[in-house]
């Protein structure tokens, strides 16, 4: 099985694609409609979310296990420590590894409930994300990803802490973050030269929302933790009883952000899909980034 770190040196086109478990037999329909249709375009990877306990849990489990049998494509499982005992995290670890998944995004995971809330850790689990990277490490070869902030983590002191924290995580053994939303392409860039300030090298991509809604800007909003940009407001907000002319608007905008990000050197962009197909694909296909047989 091919690594992240692997894909993202070769010739794949510089695009990775994330899902999340469906609910019920509907919604894994929805999904897997998404996948194969994306499938053509050759992602450098693709993930799929995970929900500590229950089904969300299971779907995580049961459609990382399909994609890694069933398609072309480089599948990277999502792991939080919610509510989840070593042992329990141990079983899950081997789990992935038996069905051929060799990529994992280790993360402490929000509480319960309440994002914001306090983290209250399982009494036979873990406190960190760096320890849970530590514990997929010790598992076998495995490509570990973290998360990263651009506006830093919403328990974080300031910007200098929080970056104290992710290089921590690097020191443990992941090889790469994923950034939460943002809304310029520079607040990406001060994040990475944050990192690289601190003395670290490790490689930070940058996650990606087409604003195809109201709605898909709300939730951009509430994931990134603070206000959106003024100036991406000023352009979206006075079409937002204009469907068409919004979501016009907000492709334009995210297709500007990733082409900065391209010419900074950037070498993927992560595209949270909400599991539909269609604005990603107009996006990279803008950008250049589709093969010629898709």
């Amino acid at each position: 099985m091919t690594s992240v770190i692997e894909r993202l040196q070769g010739d794949a086109p510089p695009f990775s694609i994330e899902f999340f478990p469906p609910r019920d037999e509907a919604d894994e329909a929805v999904l897997w409609r998404s996948i194969r249709e994306l499938e053509p375009l050759d992602p450098a990877y693709m993930s799929i979310t995970y929900g500590a306990g229950g089904s969300s849990r299971d779907g995580t489990i049961r459609s990382i296990a399909r994609v890694a049998t069933e398609t072309t494509l480089c599948p990277m499982a999502h792991l939080t420590a919610v509510d989840h005992s070593v042992a329990e995290l141990r079983n899950v670890i081997g789990w992935y590894a038996a069905v051929g998944v060799r990529n994992i995004l280790a993360l402490r995971g929000d509480p319960p409930g309440d994002v914001y809330g306090d983290w209250v850790p399982h009494p036979e689990g873990l406190t960190y994300a760096e320890e849970l990277v530590e514990l997929v490490r010790s598992l076998g070869d495995f490509c570990v990803g973290v998360s990263a902030f651009p506006y830093g983590h919403p328990r974080s002191a300031d910007l200098e802490t929080d970056t104290k924290y992710l290089v921590r995580k690097f020191r443990a053994g992941a090889d790469f973050a994923i950034a939460q939303l943002f809304f310029e392409a520079e607040d990406f860039l001060r994040l990475r030269d944050r990192v690289a300030a601190a003395g670290c090298d490790a490689l930070v991509l940058p996650g990606i929302m087409p604003l195809t809604t109201p709605r898909t800007l709300r939730t951009t909003i509430k994931l990134s933790g603070t206000r959106a940009s003024q100036r991406l407001l000023d352009r979206l907000e006075p079409l937002s009883d204009d469907p068409k002319a919004f979501r016009a608007a907000g492709l334009d905008a995210v297709t500007e952000m990733c082409e900065k990000l391209l010419a900074e050197g950037v070498p993927d962009l992560h595209f949270y899909t909400f599991n539909r197909a269609k604005a990603t694909r107009e996006v990279v296909t803008r950008l250049g980034l589709v093969p010629a047989r898709a």
